[in-house]
């Protein structure tokens, strides 16, 4: 097994899973959305403001793409402490060689570098119980589909990465609207989680929506997405889906991703489709799933059979104070961080320290 990763739910499905991509190069496909509940005063720490907010899966995107360039369209936000995740994905895309595909699942604008556009747009707040239309819901399940079955035809497995401002408030939603008792247990990026805050937004949605009290398995999940969902989680379900049948699936997130999981498990039940369990895992980060504000790995038994897996990665000897502000619970996860770090142990046999190095190296061109 590979001691640099962490395995924290379902002890032997993640263990093979991890040997059975012990040396091979995945593709990472990071889908980008938007949520209006990310607008919420105080809601999120992923930009300082709501109007930072607005930018800031754009501005990760193009950091994700591009690397370090002079004059950024859109610079990565300002933060009240920490930086980006994305510069840990950056770093180990850049320095392995890890391909990347963008895909906009909905956001208010395009981004300024290549992306594929599933034709799905920006949610509305989880309040209103209308996020998506089923309209919109169905069609983002179906793009994702066809793309999971197309990126899975081209490597032994793939890096399902997020980047949706507020995402672990919708990520509450749906858990809580499938039934799960998910309240006090998902993440976010402030240092201690705003659970209350993040309850009675979820409670409004579900109850707008009409999806308050229902019983665990009676849930239409499409529908649910469509009231209090974001446009990522229903184009990830079904990429994961399709893609699970013939290649590994690292979904790389933490709250955000344990939904998608249990997301992916209510739709193959409703439509009666085929998916490869044994083949899909969540990676994140150890900042995430050691959250003591949290309880990732209770929201993971809850679900069940879920493997949650989390790289050992330490900013705590970290030369940048932006960094170690991971270690006082800013920032955690995104952009398929997590799942990053997981790879480059799996492809390269990178350890934490080797790992760091290389963070290191791209902040210092910054």
């Amino acid at each position: 097994m590979d001691i640099e990763n962490r395995i924290y739910t379902q002890i032997d499905r993640g263990e093979k899973w991890l040997q059975r991509y012990q040396g091979r190069l995945p593709i990472f496909a990071c889908v980008l959305g938007f949520t209006e509940t990310g607008l919420i005063p105080g809601i999120s720490a992923a930009g300082k403001t709501p109007e930072d907010r607005r930018f800031t899966a754009i501005a990760d995107a193009e950091f994700l793409v591009n690397g370090v360039r002079p004059h950024p369209r859109y610079p990565l936000p300002p933060l009240a402490a920490g930086a980006s995740p994305v510069l840990i994905s950056r770093a180990v895309v850049e320095t392995l060689g890890i391909p990347v595909d963008l895909f906009n699942a909905g956001l208010p604008q395009p981004p300024p570098v290549e992306a594929i556009d599933l034709g799905g747009v920006a949610a509305a707040c989880v309040t209103t119980g209308k996020a998506l239309s089923p309209e919109t819901a169905a069609h983002l399940l179906q793009q994702g589909m066809e793309w999971g079955e197309k990126l899975a035809a081209q490597a032994e497995y793939l890096i399902l990465g997020e980047c949706v401002v507020g995402g672990t408030t919708t990520a509450l939603a749906v858990l809580a609207g499938l039934g799960f008792a998910a309240a006090g247990k998902v993440n976010s990026s402030h240092p201690q989680c705003n659970h209350a805050q993040k309850w009675t937004v979820v409670r409004q949605g579900l109850q707008a929506g009409g999806f308050w009290g229902t019983e665990k398995g009676s849930i239409d999940p499409l529908s649910l997405v469509a009231a209090v969902g974001d446009p990522m989680q229903i184009a990830v379900a079904g990429m994961a889906i399709a893609a699970s049948r013939r290649a590994g699936v690292l979904l790389a997130g933490g709250t955000q991703m344990l939904a998608v999981y249990a997301l992916i498990r209510a739709i193959a039940r409703q439509f009666n489709w085929d998916w490869n369990a044994d083949n899909v895992v969540v990676g994140t980060t150890r900042w995430v799933a050691e959250d003591p504000t949290g309880d990732t790995c209770g929201l993971a038994a809850e679900i069940g059979d879920v493997p949650l897996l989390a790289t050992p990665l330490s900013f705590a000897k970290s030369r940048f104070e932006s960094l170690r502000a991971y270690e006082r619970g800013y920032v955690k996860e995104g952009v398929g961080a997590g799942g990053c770090a997981i790879a480059a142990s799996l492809y390269r046999g990178w350890n934490s320290s080797q790992l760091l190095e290389a963070i290191e190296r791209l902040v210092d061109r910054l």
